[in-house]
């Protein structure tokens, strides 16, 4: 376990997070999946409140203490749920025990290496959501994801041959390719919720050109729409795709636009300074995503209201 500044430990094995957790010696160094039924691991040390792992993690809860919400909205499901981390995100916990009731799967990258999972599996954006926005699960989905970690724990207790690895790693992508089914689905359950998160955008961008923000602060980004809304970028992209086919990003560019076109009909500002006030540092990126966008230039814009 190597130490960082401000009491930060980072695990760059999962042999070692066994070790320092008082877990038994993985079967496999570069996989593991850990049950616990007493719901409970001690940390032994104090100190170490704040980790990282170099490999990823998978964890299903079966209990969810209490409901998430989204302003005035509880979650679906309290029937258990899903947590992913990807290696080197920040972690831990102020408590002295760590809850791992249901499974943990560890999962290093040097498994992956040489299968096109290692490539796929970076392509799943719930690796970096938060942790309020926790895959929960129905019983048929529960029993799903029980029965692939099943599958999975045998084939770590069997006897090794040459196809063992193949074996597991799909069986990982079957369960990441279920998540993301499931989180799928968990949009879909959940359009009340995310429209009034889609009308809550809306506002927030209309108020931040309405007070010239963007001429002091530029364009928003997409973390600073999903700092408003309290979700992480990409699931708030993931939410926005599968409501209005667009990600945030092009939410952003499509308010840009309709700004851009209101004041082009009704100022007399130049090009120059629109771009500005909707801040772009330079006019030509301007006009080049105003022309993107429309297939004409601002000033061709311009001149058809003429």
């Amino acid at each position: 376990m190597k130490k960082e500044s401000g009491a930060l430990y980072k695990f760059e094995s999962i042999s070692e997070f066994h070790r320092v957790l008082g877990l038994p010696k993985p079967m496999h160094p570069l996989i593991s999946l850990v049950y616990n039924t007493d719901g409970k691991i001690r940390v032994p040390d104090m100190a170490c409140k704040q980790f990282m792992m170099s490999f990823y993690k998978i964890s299903y809860k079966p209990n969810l203490k209490g409901k998430f919400r989204y302003g005035q909205h509880d979650y679906d499901f309290d029937e258990g749920g899903l947590f992913f981390l990807a290696p080197n995100q920040l972690t831990g916990t102020s408590e002295q025990y760590l809850d791992f009731s249901g499974f943990t799967l560890f999962i290093h990258p040097d498994l992956l290496l040489n299968y096109s999972l290692a490539k796929k599996i970076r392509q799943y954006n719930f690796f970096s959501y938060s942790a309020t926005e926790v895959l929960h699960l129905s019983d048929q989905e529960k029993e799903t994801i029980l029965v692939i970690a099943k599958f999975i724990d045998t084939e770590l207790n069997s006897r090794i041959d040459a196809l063992s690895q193949d074996v597991i790693i799909s069986q990982i992508e079957l369960l990441l390719t279920y998540a993301d089914r499931f989180y799928k689905r968990q949009f879909i359950t959940r359009k009340a919720v995310n429209h009034d998160l889609l009308q809550k955008l809306e506002e927030i961008l209309d108020e931040y050109f309405k007070d010239n923000a963007a001429f002091n602060k530029g364009i928003p980004t997409v973390q600073y729409l999903a700092d408003q809304l309290h979700l992480s970028p990409h699931y708030l992209s993931d939410m926005l795709r599968s409501l209005t086919g667009l990600n945030a990003q092009q939410h952003i560019h499509l308010k840009l636009i309709d700004k851009a076109k209101e004041k082009l009909s009704t100022t007399k500002l130049s090009i120059s300074e629109v771009a500005y006030q909707l801040g772009f540092e330079h006019p030509q990126s301007f006009s080049t995503l105003f022309k993107t966008k429309t297939n004409l230039s601002p000033l061709e814009f311009r001149r058809s209201f003429n």
